[in-house]
């Protein structure tokens, strides 16, 4: 018998058979054009690939939780806490 080894499992890990794994791929190019549409964009830089949006509001309806240091993250709240700021403009 021949075969040889697939090595991808963490979208596929779960498929029992090559049809299970078809559509799973299919169902992800469809929500990967879908993001795109709504502005995401893939950005590679020094081996790591994120995905991003511009507008913090959009990406955060998307559901996705922000990878961003926690630094940034924990001064933008401190600030918004000393200005009461609830605009990211400021």
């Amino acid at each position: 018998m021949s075969y040889f080894t697939w090595k991808e499992d963490g979208l596929t890990g779960d498929c029992q058979t090559l049809e299970a794994m078809a559509s799973r791929y299919e169902e992800s190019a469809k929500l990967l054009r879908k993001m795109s549409k709504a502005g995401f964009y893939l950005n590679n830089h020094k081996k790591k690939r994120t995905i991003n949006h511009k507008d913090k509001n959009t990406f955060i309806s998307w559901g996705f939780t922000n990878e961003e240091s926690p630094f940034l993250q924990l001064t933008l709240i401190k600030h918004k806490e000393m200005t009461g700021s609830t605009s990211d403009k400021e």
